[in-house]
């Protein structure tokens, strides 16, 4: 008996524990195959298998918006964002997945050059500006030892001119890292999970009915007390809901 038992553990083991390519394969196949349960649940496995991935979140992201589950659609497409904040394609799915959500919230308006600064920072990954900034630096490098070696006047002045130049590339490059490292580390935003909600003005069941989200929207979480989060909307509505009612980015 008990060898029956070892037998059947490791038929078992061995046809459910794949490599991570075949994990891969496997949840591409049944997606292409229009099975999108099952490649959810591949997609998943992958995930918990390699770590995150921009595009298994964003392929999860798609499976979840074929079987019309918004919310998860919305959760993995953001998680995606975090890891390619540049990527069009996810950026494009997320809009389109916004459509189907009830709450339609303005953002509070920034200033332009705001706006700017930001729009900069998401064209590339925490990796590719600590890249970036190594390789402005190393450019930097070259441009003073022009300065302090070179003989000739016009190639001082061209390495002292280009390296303010990239020394101001090196600092915003780290910046840019940074704020991005930031935000896959923080993860203080979250989407709401349950199909209606109302958000309290404190964080108890008595606390008084401030407004309704439903399932899809997106907030930042400000607090925690207990098993309640303060959050904040895009348009500045600030109030307590229960942490069983999000799911965080």
């Amino acid at each position: 008996m008990k060898k029956l038992f070892f037998i059947l553990t490791t038929i078992l083991i061995t046809t459910t524990h794949l490599p991570a390519q075949d994990i891969l394969q496997a949840a591409n196949d049944a997606y292409a195959k229009g099975d999108f349960t099952k490649a959810i649940e591949w997609y998943e496995a992958a995930l918990k298998e390699n770590g995150e991935s921009a595009t298994v979140y964003y392929n999860l992201g798609n499976s979840y918006y074929k079987i019309n589950k918004i919310a998860s659609s919305i959760l993995n497409y953001e998680r995606a964002l975090l890891l390619a904040p540049g990527n069009g394609d996810i950026h494009f799915n997320l809009e389109i997945a916004k459509l189907k959500t009830v709450d339609k919230i303005e953002p509070v308006g920034e200033f332009f050059l705001t706006s700017w600064f930001h729009s900069i920072e998401d064209s590339l990954s925490t990796d590719a500006w600590s890249r970036f900034a190594i390789a402005c630096f190393i450019l930097l490098i070259g441009c003073l030892f022009l300065f302090f070696f070179s003989r000739k006047i016009l190639i001082k002045k061209l390495g002292f001119y280009a390296g303010i130049c990239l020394f101001v590339l090196v600092v915003f490059g780290n910046i840019f890292a940074y704020n991005q490292k930031k935000s896959l580390t923080q993860r203080d935003s979250a989407i709401i999970f349950v199909p209606t909600t109302t958000i309290k003005s404190s964080p108890a069941d008595s606390g008084t009915d401030l407004f309704i989200l439903h399932e899809g929207a997106k907030v930042k979480l400000k607090n925690k007390i207990s098993n309640w989060n303060e959050i904040e909307t895009a348009d500045g509505n600030v109030g307590w809901i229960k942490s069983s009612e999000i799911a965080v980015i």
